[in-house]
């Protein structure tokens, strides 16, 4: 005779669980984003959001302090994401989640199944540049970087294995979220929904590479073992945008149309539209 994982009472022959306590299991696992999520938007206090935590909890069988965890940080990747839906994080709704994080004394490696901090870091880069102000968030890197930077230089975000394309014929390539160039206005996002559609098509395109993207205040670098590349931001006639990287057409009668793939496009094609319009 078995025994149910959830009540701890007899669940018949072979069997580990009743239906009834699984169900009820489950709707705990709803119900823990759910207030997590309603307490951040509403700024409630935080210490009633661990009673009410710690109340369906124990109604719903949910007995995994590493469980429960996992369930409030999704809440709190729900409200990431609603806030990031107008591409645009207010010092508000910053301060919000600021708040929840120090509460639940959260780190980086307890939000990376949703990479959710890096989401909060990159709105409020784009939060500083689109008000003309250098950013206060920035990435810390420990090791040497392959590249020489400016006076006044500094790095805003690093990507590893970036796979580089070229396009090597005349045959327009096209394959961007819409099609199209967009350029945008000062302050002003292109939003994360446009950049949902299809991942970037390469058929017209030749791989050359994998290797790091380097986004400074000043340039896009691209390193790898065989190829170097650094253009200006003044220097690029347009950029193309893709839900997982980004075209770009650097000035100049031979060069070529060029992609990365495996990038974040969203905060790239911003960060350098706004950059530019400043």
């Amino acid at each position: 005779m078995g025994t149910c994982k959830y009540c701890g009472n007899k669940a018949g022959l072979f069997k580990n669980e009743h239906k009834e306590c699984h169900s009820k299991y489950l709707s705990g696992t709803y119900k823990i984003p759910e207030i997590t999520f309603n307490a951040i938007i509403e700024q409630s206090d935080f210490t009633k959001l661990d009673y009410d935590i710690g109340e369906i909890a124990s109604h719903h069988f949910i007995k995994d302090d590493s469980v429960i965890k996992k369930y409030v940080i999704r809440g709190f990747n729900r409200v990431v994401d609603h806030y990031l839906e107008d591409g645009v994080l207010s010092i508000e709704e910053e301060d919000k989640l600021t708040e929840f994080l120090n509460h639940y004394d959260f780190n980086q490696e307890d939000l990376s199944e949703f990479h959710t901090m890096e989401k909060i870091v990159k709105a409020s880069i784009l939060r500083d540049v689109t008000e003309g102000k250098e950013p206060t968030a920035k990435i810390n890197i420990t090791t040497p970087l392959p590249i020489l930077l400016q006076k006044s230089e500094y790095v805003v975000w690093l990507f590893n294995g970036v796979q580089f394309y070229e396009q090597r014929s005349k045959t327009t390539y096209q394959g961007s979220s819409q099609g199209m160039s967009i350029r945008v206005a000062k302050g002003v996002y292109y939003r994360t929904g446009a950049f949902k559609g299809n991942p970037i098509r390469t058929e017209a395109m030749m791989y050359i590479t994998n290797g790091s993207v380097i986004i400074t205040n000043k340039h896009f670098f691209f390193v790898s073992s065989n190829k170097n590349i650094k253009v200006a931001f003044t220097k690029l006639l347009s950029i193309d945008p893709y839900d997982d990287g980004i075209g770009l057409q650097k000035d100049g009668n031979s060069t070529k149309p060029q992609v990365y793939k495996g990038l974040d496009g969203w905060f790239v094609y911003n960060y350098i539209m706004n950059m530019n319009n400043q």
